[in-house]
């Protein structure tokens, strides 16, 4: 890799760490190439990447940022795993590893909260922001479709009270 190569390197890792909502920090000593790609694809469909990157060339990236302190877990073989979501890249990143025990989590950062492992797989048990979203509209829809309910029942009845009424009158 030449010095303009790694100058661009650091300079995207930077913008990664500046607008990202989580970062994730793991070892991934010994995973395979199809085990990586596999990572990567999951990661991707959840909203996040996947980037291996020197750790010299990602404390560089880093410095002047609200992450910076995460430079102490780049010790390694390591790799990065961010997303806007706060949630998807712990998550995906914690899944994999509960099934595969290559990819090891070392902790990671939320803005400027410093994440531990546990702390990394707290976040995961969260909801993602998308089904935070369907709950609230179901919380929302919910009493909207009673009041209509409510609304309706007293034409209805009126009306079987009307129908009962008429089918006695047709009965005598």
């Amino acid at each position: 890799m030449d010095r303009a190569a790694k100058s661009e390197l650091v300079a995207t890792l930077h913008d990664v760490f500046q607008g990202t909502g989580v970062v994730v920090v793991a070892h991934y000593t010994g995973l395979s190439v199809s085990e990586m790609t596999s990572l990567r694809s999951r990661m991707r469909e959840a909203g996040g990447k996947v980037k291996v990157a020197k750790n010299r060339l990602a404390k560089l990236a880093l410095e002047g940022t609200e992450i910076a302190h995460i430079g102490d877990l780049l010790k390694g073989p390591t790799v990065i795993a961010y997303s806007d979501d706060p949630v998807a890249a712990p998550k995906v990143a914690v899944d994999f590893a509960k099934a595969n025990q290559k990819l090891v989590i070392l902790g990671g950062a939320m803005g400027a909260t410093a994440l531990d492992p546990e702390g990394v797989k707290s976040l995961a048990t969260l909801p993602s922001l998308d089904e935070l979203r369907a709950r609230l509209v179901g919380m929302i829809s919910t009493p909207a479709t009673r009041v209509a309910q409510v609304l309706a029942a007293p034409g209805g009845q009126i009306a079987r009270v009307l129908s009962a009424h008429a089918e006695q009158g047709e009965a005598a």
